[in-house]
């Protein structure tokens, strides 16, 4: 007898990375719209939760309005004898992947940026009540994860339940961010991957590391080991970081053969901290981008819950678009809030000398592990509005990316008379032009130059 026959949707893999769409949707719960919505997982004494109970503060799924979104919360609390605090953000990732069996029901992202969808079709199928998500996610923890000996499942629905529970989370999680820094990737022999998003990315691989977090943020170096020990066949597994290649860009052997198994030779070569030549790729479970500005030669950075368009006129939505699915893609760099405080940052890049732009919520969480010489001279949405006002404050601030701009010199040429002026050129990796999408075109930019010529003529030559 299946463990699912009387749940009346179906379970199982096969439903991973099915998108609802918002005219097929029953409910959203959480979404870019609601600022108040998490999941935690907390690991507990045996003697302080009962075995497979399950509660819903507020509101079920009957009582909801056709079409709408809410806020919500999830706590699922855990005890066993093996289970440590460790392991509670590897857990609590999996409540991703466990989300996404069940037919007709979408799930993104992870922690406070959560974002829930329930079909229509699903719901008028019988999956009508909290209860039934309960039951499957219990279900699972125990099937899966069997060191899980009781599980206990709080949804909130009841916006001030979730408010009380988003701030206490946030805390949480600050706290377990914590704990790997100070830890440097030269103290450790072996990295952790995780194949946790291939249902929505299946080239994608998530390489952790004491200084670089796993894209979503969920899952530290710490949390990796902890799992990996449990579950050594699971989706979060052992890197051998093999030799060295290049220190400054972040390149080892032994992660660039794991990442070929991974990806069936789709991905070659990962470098972890630069965002050109071969950087690592971004599922879409991300809290958020580093995007290349070509026209001041550098990086703005946005998170997912960022509401209207960045200094060069995209949405976080176009962005994340334009470098999710697991693709390599120079000049988009999918990240996480706490890799934003590692010293290893963008650090084949520039590092924050080479960050012209953020939002101010975001230059606030991190501002402490930010050189406090740069934190005045990059601006946020409430400084500047597009590309010229960006300008114009970089060089009143006498932010470090000035020193870099180059004066055109002028040429004066003759008519019918022939020069040859030096050829700009970059190194392939450096060049913000591989892996631009399809229907997305590029522009050639000459700062500060005064040209007089009859015609020019741009030939393509063979090398």
């Amino acid at each position: 007898m299946s463990m699912f026959e009387d749940i009346p949707v179906g379970i199982g893999i096969i439903y991973e990375g099915e998108r609802i769409r918002g005219k097929e949707m029953q409910v959203e719960l959480g979404g870019p719209r609601e600022p108040y919505k998490f999941e935690l997982v907390q690991a507990r004494k045996l003697d302080e939760i009962e075995d497979g109970s399950i509660k819903i503060v507020g509101k079920d799924l009957p009582e909801l309005e056709v079409g709408q979104n809410y806020p919500f919360g999830m706590l699922i609390e855990v005890a066993g004898k093996e289970i440590e605090k460790d392991l509670e953000g590897v857990i609590e990732r999996r409540i991703h992947e466990y989300a996404n069996f069940i037919e007709g029901f979408m799930h993104l992202n992870q922690r406070y940026d959560i974002q829930i969808r329930l079909s229509k079709k699903s719901y008028d199928r019988g999956f009508n009540t909290f209860n039934l998500l309960g039951e499957v996610l219990k279900r699972l923890y125990k099937s899966e994860m069997p060191f899980i000996e009781k599980i206990q499942i709080t949804f909130m629905m009841d916006p001030a339940a979730v408010k009380e529970w988003y701030e206490k989370a946030m805390k949480i999680y600050d706290a377990r961010d914590a704990r790997a820094r100070g830890m440097t990737d030269d103290d450790v022999d072996v990295f952790y991957g995780c194949s946790l998003c291939q249902s929505f990315a299946p080239t994608h691989l998530c390489v952790i590391t004491p200084q670089r977090y796993a894209n979503c943020g969920a899952i530290s170096w710490f949390d990796g080991r902890a799992t990996a020990k449990i579950d050594p066949k699971g989706p979060v597994f052992e890197i051998p970081k093999g030799k060295k290649i290049d220190d400054l860009k972040g390149e080892y052997e032994g992660v660039n053969q794991v990442i070929r198994e991974k990806s069936l030779g789709e991905i070659e070569r990962v470098t972890l901290y630069t965002a050109f030549g071969y950087p690592h790729t971004s599922c879409g479970c991300f809290e958020g981008v580093a995007f290349y500005i070509p026209e001041v030669d550098g990086f703005g950075v946005v998170q997912r819950n960022f509401k209207g368009d960045t200094v060069n006129g995209l949405s976080f939505v176009t962005i994340s678009d334009l470098t999710a699915g697991g693709r390599q893609v120079d000049g988009f760099h999918g990240l996480s809030i706490e890799y934003m405080r590692s010293p290893r940052f963008l650090q084949a890049d520039g590092g924050w000398n080479r960050v012209v732009w953020m939002p101010a919520e975001v230059r606030e969480r991190i501002k402490e592990f930010l050189p406090q010489e740069i934190i005045p001279k990059i601006p946020t949405e409430n400084d500047v509005k597009n590309l010229e006002e960006l300008k114009e404050f970089l060089k009143q601030k006498d932010h470090p990316i000035v020193k870099t701009w180059v004066e055109a010199t002028v040429v004066e040429v003759g008519k019918g008379e022939e020069i040859t002026v030096p050829t700009l050129e970059m190194p392939g990796e450096m060049m913000p032009i591989q892996g631009i999408p399809s229907g997305f075109g590029f522009k050639i930019i000459l700062k500060n130059a005064k040209i007089r010529a009859e015609k020019m003529i741009i030939k393509a030559e063979k090398r």
